[in-house]
């Protein structure tokens, strides 16, 4: 058997892509992609992303060139998904929430060619790209009109908009099939800073990889009908754009999310699945009974993004979703541990049931192996629920790197074979994993990993400030957001306030990472060597209770 191994039939080159082919083929005539009364088959969603990657391929798009898009949930937005890598380029997909100087720092770092803009995000676009430096490349810009949307005024004649990209385009164009496995197709960013920002790079074998084990895990089934209430710039949708050309779904796009909309599509398109961050179980959960309404069946809830209260948890299962919990990174494409549900749980009290699926869980089958090591000895921790360590994965849809960043993939890829989450958890006897504390640097908030020393750096810059630190407050709402231990330059107290330091951040960072709280004191407490004690501020901030959604600022002084 030695003289057997790869040739040229097994060893063709994995890639999501393909989906798309077959699912026109199978499901050609069944719904791929609502929206409003837009409905799309999978026969012409197939035609419209080739003629996209014949489109841009004429521009002169060509292989590892960089394509973004700044879109919500609409249908070019899940056209994308194809369209972009079928030309051979890059998909990278922008947050929408950011704010136009981090866009601009994007853009020059990926080098994108050409971005997809919808309408409402064109002044974050122009300012961004205003803010290039002088001889950058900007990227060709290309505008997503939305009919659905009356209030959108009409583009300039002169404008290269989405259709009329679509019209330059051959429907049966001969996409560019990757030359290896290992080419690029993904670039995310897990965080825009004018300083470091950090490009995550997935090629096609890991995001086929991602994608099968994601329907596997998550037991989708044939011709299911998806809501998307997860952005589609949070890694990918984890995977499901391409999932459900797997399996013939039913793609439903929502530009806006809120509980009515939610409840009203769910009701009217007989919607079975969606995925989402705790935020959106939350918000369905303590909707208004004027807003909440009967489902029409049992609708299946993907959720991850931050670690779910066991409460919020009780209280979506009660009125009629099934939950299911897992865990992933941008750094893998989606979900690599979910926390696989066992019948006899079934029997237990409610309250212990939720507790137990507050866990992050098992390691999904497409990932290799998963432990949680301790920082000094590299070692195991031991399965008691208790011994704290990092979470460890390594699988085949982790990422090939950072773009750009030789020291950050050295730090996070390690030559023992690991890739390092930075995500503090514990082993529990079952062998299930829960997280138990983020790298002492991140904040989630409703699904928005924030960089408390990127906030501390930014209000650094604030005349009145002496020394920052920002931790994580309890929210009602968003699960956490960011709290900000000021002291102030002599003769600046008083003079300043809460509101004020709140304003002034408005315009410096995007509005997900800017403090809801601001407590000023004296002097931040310190180690004897002059570092800053956050576990101290830590504990706080979690005594001062949960902030709660619509009170954005807090005037405090401890």
């Amino acid at each position: 058997m030695e003289k057997l191994g790869a040739n040229p039939a097994n060893s063709c080159p994995l890639t999501p892509l393909g989906f798309l082919e077959r699912a026109a083929t199978v499901y050609g005539d069944c719904p791929s992609v609502v929206y409003g009364g837009t409905v799309f088959t999978w026969s012409q969603t197939h035609r419209r992303c080739l003629r996209l990657a014949s489109a841009l391929a004429s521009l002169g798009v060509s292989r590892r060139d960089v394509v973004s898009v700044l879109l919500p949930n609409v249908p070019a937005m899940y056209e994308a998904h194809f369209g972009v890598p079928m030309s051979g380029a890059v998909l990278n997909s922008i947050n929408t929430r950011l704010d136009a100087r981090t866009v601009s720092v994007l853009l020059r770092h990926s080098g994108s060619r050409l971005i997809l803009v919808d309408p409402a995000l064109v002044p974050v676009l122009d300012e961004a790209l205003r803010l290039l430096p002088p001889g950058d490349p900007a990227p060709r810009v290309v505008l997503v009109e939305d009919p659905q949307e009356k209030d959108f005024s009409p583009a300039p004649a002169a404008a290269l908009t989405y259709e009329k990209l679509l019209e330059m385009g051959d429907p049966e164009f001969k996409w560019v099939r990757p030359a290896s496995e290992w080419d690029p197709m993904i670039l995310n960013y897990t965080s825009g800073t004018t300083s470091a920002p950090k490009g995550v790079v997935h090629c096609h074998r890991g995001i086929f990889v991602v994608t099968m084990d994601s329907l596997v895990s998550w037991s989708v089934p044939e011709q299911p009908t998806y809501l998307w209430t997860l952005p589609m710039f949070h890694a990918n949708g984890w995977s499901f754009p391409w999932g459900m050309a797997v399996v013939g779904g039913t793609n439903v796009c929502l530009r806006r999310v809120d509980a009515a909309e939610v409840y009203d599509t769910i009701a009217r398109r007989g919607v079975t699945h969606l995925c989402g961050a705790p935020v959106v179980l939350n918000m369905l959960a303590n909707a208004p009974e004027g807003v909440r309404r009967p489902l029409p069946g049992k609708v299946q809830i993907l959720t991850a993004g931050a670690p779910p209260p066991a409460a919020v948890l009780g209280r979506t299962e009660a009125i009629g979703f099934d939950v299911s919990h897992g865990y992933g990174l941008t750094e893998t494409a989606g979900l690599v541990l979910l926390c696989a549900w066992k019948g006899e749980w079934n029997k237990l009290p409610a309250s212990e049931r939720a507790r137990l699926k507050a866990r992050q869980g098992v390691r999904t089958p497409g990932m290799a192996e998963v432990d949680i090591v301790d920082g000094e000895t590299g070692r195991s921790v031991p399965r008691d629920g208790a011994t704290m360590g990092e979470i460890v994965l390594r699988g085949g849809c982790v990422t090939m790197g950072y773009f750009k960043d030789e020291d950050a993939t050295r730090a996070a890829i390690r030559d023992d074979g690991w890739f390092y989450t930075g995500d503090v958890g514990v082993m529990h006897p079952d062998g299930y994993l829960e997280i138990r504390d983020r790298s002492k640097d991140v904040i989630i908030s409703g699904g928005e990993n924030i960089s408390s020393v990127e906030v501390e750096s930014l209000l650094y810059g604030h005349p009145a400030v002496n020394e920052a630190a920002v931790v994580a407050r309890p929210d009602e709402f968003w699960g956490e957001t960011p709290c900000a231990f000021v002291s102030l330059k002599e003769g600046a107290s008083g003079a300043v306030t809460a509101a004020e330091v709140i304003a002034w951040s408005r315009e410096r960072m995007p509005g997900y990472m800017v403090p809801k709280t601001v407590v000023f004191r004296a002097e931040l407490p310190k180690t004897s060597t002059g570092k800053i004690q956050k576990y101290v501020l830590r504990n706080l901030a979690k005594e001062m209770g949960p902030t709660r959604r619509g009170v954005s600022t807090t005037t405090s002084k401890m």
